[in-house]
Order: structure tokens, then C-alpha cells, then sequence
């Protein structure tokens, strides 16, 4: 589960970690109230408006502003309010924003220049350990950093049976070149950002950029978070920050009624028992010259009921130009997948205009596919990978 930066930023708060204040606010007269308060608390008198969706790049695509007065803040969060913000993470149309974060601005004077860095905390999966990645490039967009100075970006691996350690803090400190009270500020702040990723349950914690302030304080002046679902159950007050209005309308749907959907860009659409067999089942739609429209996993129960439900889902995005149903019935038996599909079939009528091709594989496989065969209905079915792909393709053509 993806949440808003401000959201990001109060759980890292709560964990210790120094973070750039900031009020959200869902109008421009929200905002300008919010940057009193702001002025009141920290005493800035400058304050940067943040459009808060879930995407990175905000700021290149002009979602991200600085404002030196009030008039500034109401007039530039008016404009980013409502506006449809298109970075290199949204798709073409963008992203709607509904609220901005009016955050201090921490860039302020003092005896050192200010300097950025970046700093994000993942499951390394290859090691089955936790691992911090950091770089002195801070700001920047970490792949272009990859890319053109590999040497810039360190990693630090940490067993999550022990936890970070103190000696491995100080060396991300030390790698990023501090000393003195920056030296002690930034091993404190590595601390309790592992702290606050680890006891989240979260899968990613991005800061982009981690601040050194002019007077060597460190920072957090973003926050990218990914919560793991399957740990919302532990952490009943995260669960409440989904924000649905930034997921996918039909995926939000497809999880209240228990299916596995994410929704692509293809134009086949998928109806899968279990994961495996959704990515071979993509990889299949591939070879045959066709375009994954999404990925569903029905789960084991393939009834007339859930199969119906996963057609209308699929049926919801127009650049779909045909259905491939690949089910392997080890749980659910193959015939009732069948008679699943026939009777979903007739309940939707002419809702369905699409071909549909259904593969069953195990238990009473003969038997289902009989049941296809004499349905009567605009169904082919298909009983090897490469006989599926082959229909696929024909009705492509």
C-alpha cells in the first residue's frame, strides 16, 4: 500500500526521525491558513507547496513550488490543486491532485551550505537481507545516478535478525563524508529510519532528498512509502491512510470482492488460478503478438459467481480485444471451472462481445473441456500452452 508523503513523514515523525514540517490543506484558503500556523511554529516565512500523490518526480512536473509570501501560497496551491500532475511515474493522462503538504522551508542561511543525499531502505531479495542504499547524490533520480556514476551509490546490509547495527550507521555517515555534529546527526537518523521501516512492516522507505541543513541538522525533506498489505492487520492505523482516490477504480473494486487484479496496458485479458501461472499465462499473451491488459487471480474458488465477477472487471477496460482463461484445477475441479464459465457467460448476455479462450489443465480436465466444446456459446477452448497461444493470435489478427 502506497501512501502520501505527509503520511510518510508522520510515521517516520514517530519513530524519531527530524522531519520538514508541513499542514496539508485541500483548498488554497486551507493552504494559506496552514502557512500561518507554519509561520507560528517554525517561524519560516517562506513555505514550499507539495502536491501530494502517489508518484515520484512531482517537482518536474510542476507539483512542487516554492512561495516567499501568502498571496504566493494561496495562488500557487490554487493552481496545483485540481491540476492533473504528469511526472515520469504517472501514466499520460497524470495524476488528479486533491491536497498539497505547505511545508517549511528548510533551506535556510547559516554558517555551511545546505547538501542533499539520497537514501532508501529495501528487502535486498537476492540475499534475503534488509540493505539501506545511499549516495551523495541526493535530489537526483537514483536510475540516472546508476546509470552515470555507479561508484556514488553504496549499499549497507542488515541481517533482520539483528537488527542495524551502530558501527554500520556510521559508516553510511562516513561514506557520505560527514564529520563532527552532521557525523552524529546522520548516525542517529539512520538509526531510527531502519527502526521506523522495520516495525512498519514496510517494503520500501525512500528519502529523496535527506537534507544537511546550513547549521548541520539532518533531515528527512521527502518520503516515499510502501506498506506491506499483507502486515496492515498489525498496524490498524496505517490501513486508514490508503488514500483510494490514487488506486485504480477497477482494482479497488476487484479487492472488495477478494480478486487479484492489477490493471496494464494490454489488450488481452487474463483470468488466472495462482501467480505462477499468471506470469507464464502473460508471457504466453507476449508470444502470440498480444499485449497483457491485467493480471487476475481468481484464487481457487472459480465459480459461476467469482468467474462473472472477474469478466465484468475485465470487461471494464475498452482496449481489451480478447479473453484468455487459463486455469489449473489442482483444489477446484476443472468441470465446475467450466460450468463456472458457461453459466457466467449466460448471466452476462451481451455484455460479453469479446472472443474467449479457456484452457483447463488437471483434475476432470476431459470432462470440461466436453462442456465448453457443447455450450453452445462463443468460447474456444484450447488444451496446450502453445494451442492457447495460437488462438490467441488468430483472434488478434
Amino acid at each position: 500500500m502506497n501512501i502520501h508523503e505527509y503520511q510518510g513523514k508522520e510515521i517516520l515523525s514517530s519513530f524519531g526521525v527530524r522531519i520538514q514540517r508541513g499542514i496539508v490543506a485541500q483548498d488554497a484558503k486551507e493552504a494559506v491558513e496552514a502557512a500561518k500556523k507554519l509561520t507560528e511554529q517554525t517561524g519560516t516565512g517562506w513555505h514550499v507547496i507539495k502536491a501530494q500523490v502517489h508518484a515520484g518526480g512531482r517537482g518536474k512536473g510542476g507539483g512542487v513550488k516554492l512561495a516567499k509570501n501568502l498571496q504566493e501560497v494561496e495562488k500557487i496551491a490554487g493552481e496545483i490543486i485540481g491540476m492533473n500532475l504528469i511526472t515520469p511515474q504517472t501514466s499520460a493522462e497524470g495524476k488528479k491532485v486533491h491536497q498539497v503538504l505547505v511545508a517549511e522551508d528548510v533551506y535556510y542561511p547559516g554558517d555551511n551550505e545546505p547538501e542533499e543525499y539520497y537514501m532508501s531502505v529495501l528487502l535486498n531479495r537476492g540475499t534475503g537481507k534488509n540493505m539501506i542504499m545511499y549516495s551523495t547524490e541526493g535530489g537526483m533520480d537514483i536510475e540516472t545516478v546508476a546509470e552515470q556514476t555507479p561508484h556514488l551509490i553504496f549499499t549497507e546490509e542488515i541481517d533482520p535478525a539483528t537488527g542495524i547495527m551502530p558501527f554500520q550507521a556510521r559508516r553510511i555517515a562516513f561514506n557520505l563524508g560527514l564529520s563532527g555534529t552532521a557525523f552524529k546527526e546522520m548516525t542517529k537518523f539512520v538509526m531510527s529510519l531502519y527502526e521506523a521501516f522495520d516495525k512498519s512492516d514496510s517494503s520500501l522507505f525512500e528519502i529523496n532528498p535527506v537534507l544537511k541543513t546550513s547549521d548541520d541538522k539532518i533531515m528527512a525533506v521527502d518520503a516515499k512509502v510502501t506498506i506491506d498489505d499483507n502486515a496492515l492487520f498489525r498496524h490498524k492505523d496505517y490501513a486508514e491512510m490508503r488514500d483510494i482516490r490514487e488506486e485504480s477504480p477497477v482494482e479497488v473494486e476487484a479487492r472488495e470482492v477478494g480478486l487479484n487484479y492489477v490493471d496494464l496496458d494490454g489488450n488481452v485479458g487474463c483470468m488466472v488460478n495462482g501467480a505462477g501461472l499468471a506470469m507464464a499465462t502473460m508471457d504466453l499473451i507476449k508470444q502470440a503478438g498480444g499485449e497483457p491488459a491485467n493480471f487476475l487471480d481468481v484464487g481457487g474458488t472459480a465459480d459461476a459467481k467469482r468467474v462473472e465477477e472477474a469478466f465484468r472487471l475485465i470487461l471494464k477496460d475498452e482496449k481489451v480485444k480478447a479473453i484468455l482463461v487459463n486455469i489449473f484445477g489442482g483444489i477446484v475441479r476443472c468441470d465446475r471451472v467450466a460450468q463456472g464459465i458457461v453459466d457466467a457467460y449466460k448471466n452476462m448476455g451481451d455484455a460479453i462481445k469479446v472472443p474467449i479462450i479457456v484452457r483447463l489443465q488437471g483434475t476432470n480436465a476431459d470432462v470440461a473441456k466436453e462442456l465448453i466444446d457443447n455450450s453452445g456459446l462463443a468460447v474456444e477452448s484450447a488444451v496446450e500452452f502453445q494451442e492457447a497461444a495460437d488462438k490467441v493470435q488468430k483472434v488478434l489478427a
